[in-house]
């Protein structure tokens, strides 16, 4: 280096050090956190190699400027969202959290042990490399959805506007990820609600083996931002202070309400994708040429340009690097693997409902029954009032979807409500459907307690990734160590003529994924106690509505009441057939009851009110006594629900069976558009009847 050069860079570094207000310490940590997050990745490399490790690790070397520069602009208390080549975003805001040595090495225990599947990991063993999380400082967990931490990102930010605290969201996600729809659908939203985000690109040029040029015709992801009215900085990505600048200016921005920015850093990741990666896409020249730049290096010789830094003195950071990872292997290799009782804990926060709430809800319901005088109001009253009642009882509620405000959602159910309460706890969102999902996942793991609608249960599996990979499964994964209390509210089945896109009955999707309760009322009064509960519970649940119910009116005491979930109600009790059934074909089912009961054949009619949990007791003892089982569902015959209900029953209940059982589902063809054919499509009291009397037959 020449003369020249060495004065600019001394000039410029230490103008860096200067605008930025840098301390030697802080200079010094930069320093050693970038070295030890390479002695991290260069370890589980040869961990790989040895086959030592299994499962996927995606490395993080060459990339170390970015996580330390960026987590270096934040303050304590602030959060982070990450992605599956995270453990540089794990390594730097945990070292961050915590002051002492030893607390840090700790820290640096937990990593490894969680990398390598063990007990003493941060997660248990049950995330690994790809979900490292540390939610009690606001590290809110890595994903292995590319561009799935995304929507989760803005829900915290919005959580933070909604609670008032000063406390900013820093988003790291790949160039991959700005090709997904959450990026857009993410940015519009924080956008529009200005929410106190700072999104991070970590642009390393390629996405797997596709190189940035054959994603995008912009150079730069950060030009695509204009579009939302975002600014948007490339910086050099290899560069500690480089990064840290230009992110403490979007965090500032951020604090004081000015809404989100998004920060390109340029960098390059030294390993493939994965460990079975090749790299056959790059050439060895490319490769040298961005390693000229290293992070370490680089941030070492301009310490030591300025005067902070002395070559000896790095030596021994070396040293003490290398000692701490050693202790980090030594720790892991000491701890066990998760012990095989740990497989079925952590997938449900547990239930806060106790057993004399639910002998009361039990009394409650008889009191319904015989209670000739008590008002009756319609579902979507009964919905109403649920949502009102829980968002005067707990400030953390909020209401959160698609025209949720001025028209009340798809039926009503919301309407008045925003006048009542304001625009930030009923929220209208954009027709963005994964990133209502994910916002929701996100605001409730920082406190909130989020009602997201999504208008029909046919447009959920467009929030699939974000309700069923990160709200269903960030319990388990993060080792029981958070918790995501929120409900999606949805609409569905058939009867109004709408078609194969508007009618479907999809709940057997959501009771496929562990983690998340579905719930399925029958009556006003079953919908307002489960949906306030539902509300309170501290799991995920979707909850779906039968558009054919909202008009409907039922008794509904005007007391403040809640429903345990996992329990069926005997709609109607009988001797001789047990008919399961749930939602509006519990309607159908007791029509069919009363005329079969003019035949000789008394039916018993159980609603199971919640799929998941699954009260399988009421079921199983009801089949003692009947001996026949009839089971009745809106949705398609090929592996609806009732479907598993059938499997528990023979199971648990196959010797108390007279008959082989018996089940009515819809046709398995797209709900058709014509009136005749849609009754045709979907199961009636006549199907019942006839189910019904060829079980006892």
């Amino acid at each position: 280096m020449t003369g020249k050069k060495i004065a600019h860079t001394i000039e410029s570094v230490s103008a860096m050090i200067e605008e930025q207000a840098l301390t030697k310490e802080q200079l010094l940590g930069y320093l050693r956190q970038t070295m030890e997050i390479r002695a991290f990745e260069n370890n589980i490399s040869k961990l790989l190699g040895k086959a030592v490790l299994k499962g996927a690790s995606h490395l993080y070397a060459g990339e170390e400027a970015v996580a330390v520069g960026a987590i270096g602009a934040l303050q304590n208390g602030d959060l982070v969202t990450s992605t599956h080549r995270g453990h540089g975003h794990a390594h730097a805001h945990g070292d961050n959290a915590v002051k002492k040595p030893e607390a840090k090495q700790i820290h640096f225990n937990k990593m490894m042990a969680e990398v390598l599947g063990k007990s003493g990991g941060y997660c248990k063993g049950k995330g690994g490399s790809m979900h490292i999380a540390d939610v009690d400082h606001g590290n809110l967990g890595a994903t292995g959805i590319v561009g799935g931490n995304i929507p989760v990102a803005v829900g915290a930010a919005l959580a933070q506007k909604l609670q008032g605290t000063k406390k900013v969201v820093l988003c790291f996600f790949g160039d991959g990820a700005c090709n997904t729809g959450n990026f857009h659908e993410s940015l519009n939203l924080a956008s529009v609600w200005n929410l106190p985000v700072v999104f991070v690109v970590e642009n390393n040029m390629y996405a797997m083996s596709v190189p940035w040029a054959k994603a995008s015709k912009l150079p730069n992801a950060a030009a695509r931002v204009c579009a939302y009215g975002i600014p948007g900085e490339v910086v050099d990505g290899m560069d500690v202070l480089a990064v840290r600048g230009e992110v403490a200016k979007a965090v500032k921005r951020a604090r004081k309400g000015k809404g989100p920015s998004l920060i390109e850093a340029k960098t390059y990741r030294y390993y493939g994708h994965s460990h079975s990666d090749p790299r056959a896409y790059r050439t060895k020249k490319e490769e040298a040429k961005w390693k000229d730049k290293d992070p370490i290096t680089r941030l070492k010789n301009n310490l030591i340009a300025v005067g902070i830094l002395a070559e000896k003195e790095y030596e021994r950071m070396d040293k003490a690097v290398q000692s701490k990872l050693h202790k980090a292997m030594q720790y892991a290799e000491k701890s066990p693997p998760p012990d095989p009782k740990e497989l079925e804990t952590d997938v449900f926060a547990p239930s806060k409902i106790s057993k004399k709430e639910i002998e009361a809800e039990k009394s409650l319901r008889e009191k319904v029954r015989k209670d000739t005088n008590m008002r009756q109001i319609s579902y979507a009253e009964a919905i109403q009032e649920a949502l009102r009642e829980e968002l005067n009882r707990d400030k953390h509620v909020f209401v959160i979807g698609e025209d949720v405000g001025l028209y009340g959602g798809a039926y009503g159910a919301t309407r008045g409500l925003i006048k009542e309460f304001g625009k930030w706890r009923v929220i209208d969102t954009p027709i963005s459907e994964a990133v209502i999902g994910g916002a929701a996942v996100g605001a409730a793991m920082v406190g909130m307690r989020p009602v997201a609608e999504i208008m029909y249960v046919d447009f959920t599996p467009l929030a699939m990734d974000q309700v069923a990979n990160q709200g269903a499964k960030n319990r388990y994964m993060f080792g029981g160590k958070t918790k995501v209390p929120m409900v999606i509210r949805t609409e569905g089945g058939a009867g109004r003529a709408i078609a194969a896109h508007h009618s479907q009955s999809l709940e057997a999707l959501w009771t496929h994924f562990p983690g998340i309760y579905v719930v399925m009322p029958s009556t006003p009064y079953d919908v307002k106690g489960l949906l306030k509960t539902s509300i309170r519970d501290d799991n995920p649940v979707m909850f779906i509505e039968h558009k054919m119910l909202y008009k409907t009116k039922g008794p509904v005491p005007e007391e403040d009441y809640i429903i345990p979930l996992g329990i069926a109600d005997i709609k109607r009790r009988g001797k001789d057939v047990t008919l399961v059934t749930y939602s509006r074909m519990v309607l159908h089912a007791l029509e069919a009851a009363e005329i079969l009961a003019k035949e000789g054949i008394d039916v018993e009619v159980v609603d199971l009110r919640s799929l998941k949990p699954l009260d399988t007791e009421t079921i199983i003892n009801s089949i003692k006594k009947t001996g026949h089982f009839v089971g009745v569902t809106e949705a398609y015959e090929n592996t609806s629900f009732i479907n598993e209900v059938m499997a528990q029953v023979n199971d648990l209940a196959f010797d108390w069976l007279d008959a082989p059982m018996v089940r009515v589902a819809a046709a398995n063809v797209p709900i058709p558009r014509a009136e005749v054919l849609e009754d045709l499509a979907i199961p009636n009291a006549q199907n019942i009847i006839d189910a019904c009397r060829k079980v006892v037959s």
